[in-house]
């Protein structure tokens, strides 16, 4: 099996080398591991893409490059660029550092390298590793994905479906626990965290000027149970089937009035 990873948090990020360890895995002794990540962390990027400048690609080993881009573009670097004559059979994004369950999704850039991959044609895999008290000065704070990213990784390919639809992609958070504490796996919906919100928080420079930093929500209130959050902060693997489709179906008859 030939595998292509990226990531956001960028090309030296602990998470990557959990991944690459995940993929080696899945791959193989036969198998390639290429690795086309951001030169940058990216991380709150989503799926944007750079169409107004060029992307700088840099080898920086056997198999391994750095983009000056987002995770799509990294995508898009590794498919149409580096294995454009040796395809690969999946596409995995992450580990991030952090949740990508809940709202946190339709921000992230680990989503939008999985999401990429999906619009192109492929199977793409997010995974992403909760940080709370039980887990966060682990040794090994990525202890639950490294235990049982593979596994997971294997029964999503045992089970994916192709259908005549934009192509489903994968969004896999591992809950903030050591990984002998994990319950088992849910597979469950995107849920949303109804009391919390992105914001900005100001401060004035000693010249005066005046700065932004965006500012995240509470990360362990309670979501629908069902949903990806619920499950994680209850302790189990979430697994949620994803489609690059806003479309809002269920108000498409409601909305006959309007023609």
């Amino acid at each position: 099996m030939r595998i292509l990873i990226t990531n956001d948090d960028g090309i030296t990020a602990p998470g990557l080398k959990i991944l690459e360890t995940i993929a080696k895995t899945l791959a193989g002794p036969q198998g390639e591991v290429w690795v086309v990540a951001p030169a940058f962390e990216q991380s709150g990027v989503g799926h944007c893409i750079s169409l107004t400048g060029p992307l700088l690609i840099t080898q920086l080993g056997p198999q391994r490059f750095s983009v000056e881009g987002s995770p799509a573009d990294c995508v898009l670097a590794g498919l149409h660029e580096v294995l454009k004559d040796t395809p690969p059979d999946l596409i995995l994004s992450g580990v991030n550092r952090g949740n990508n369950s809940a709202e946190n999704a339709l921000y992230s850039g680990t989503l939008g390298g999985a999401m990429e991959a999906a619009l192109q044609g492929y199977l793409g895999i997010a995974l992403s590793q909760y940080y709370g008290p039980d887990n966060v000065n682990l040794e090994n704070s990525f202890d639950a994905a490294e235990q049982y990213g593979a596994e997971i990784v294997q029964r999503i390919l045992d089970n994916d479906q192709i259908g005549d639809d934009y192509r489903l992609f994968y969004n896999v958070n591992f809950p903030p626990v050591a990984a002998k504490a994990v319950k088992g796996t849910k597979v469950t919906t995107q849920g949303r965290r109804t009391d919390t919100r992105f914001s900005v928080e100001g401060y004035d420079s000693p010249t005066g000027r005046r700065f932004l930093w965006v500012k995240g929500g509470g990360q362990h209130l309670p979501t629908a149970e069902g949903s990806d959050a619920h499950a994680n902060l209850d302790g189990y693997i979430s697994v949620t089937p994803m489609r690059a489709d806003l479309t809002a179906h269920a108000m498409l008859d409601p909305l006959k009035v309007i023609q």
